[in-house]
């Protein structure tokens, strides 16, 4: 069997970067709306901690970074349910967005590419 590679098109990466401890809930959300799966890596943020920092609002330097492949159809109603789980609408919370990536390769089952070439007739 030849081997191939099939690209997926029309894919955007989300990209969401919250206080340690927040991203098990917000992955959850992104699920519930039709999300795969995510990558969840751990970071140390710096900037803007020290300013918020002057008006009361403590922020932890420990981060977490939640990175979500969706089809062009999902990004908007995946990055929505992101945003508000996270509470990103709050000072210090976090901080998120969504880029739009050229090409994106990985194993696609023979079953799901059919069932695409054939909704495409």
């Amino acid at each position: 069997m030849a081997r191939q590679i099939t690209y997926l098109s029309d894919v955007y990466l989300i990209t969401c970067v919250v206080e340690s401890g927040n991203a098990d809930k917000i992955v959850k959300a992104a699920s519930a709306v039709g999300a795969q799966g995510a990558t969840i890596n751990y970071a140390k943020g710096t900037g803007i901690r020290d300013r918020l920092g002057l008006i009361g609002v403590t922020i932890d330097e420990q981060k977490e970074v939640i990175r979500i492949i969706v089809s062009k159809e999902q990004s908007n109603r995946v990055f929505e349910s992101m945003y508000l789980s996270g509470d990103l609408d709050t000072p210090g919370k976090g901080i998120m967005w969504m880029s739009k990536l050229d090409r994106v390769a990985t194993y696609i089952p023979q079953d799901v590419l059919k069932r695409v070439e054939n909704e495409k007739k």
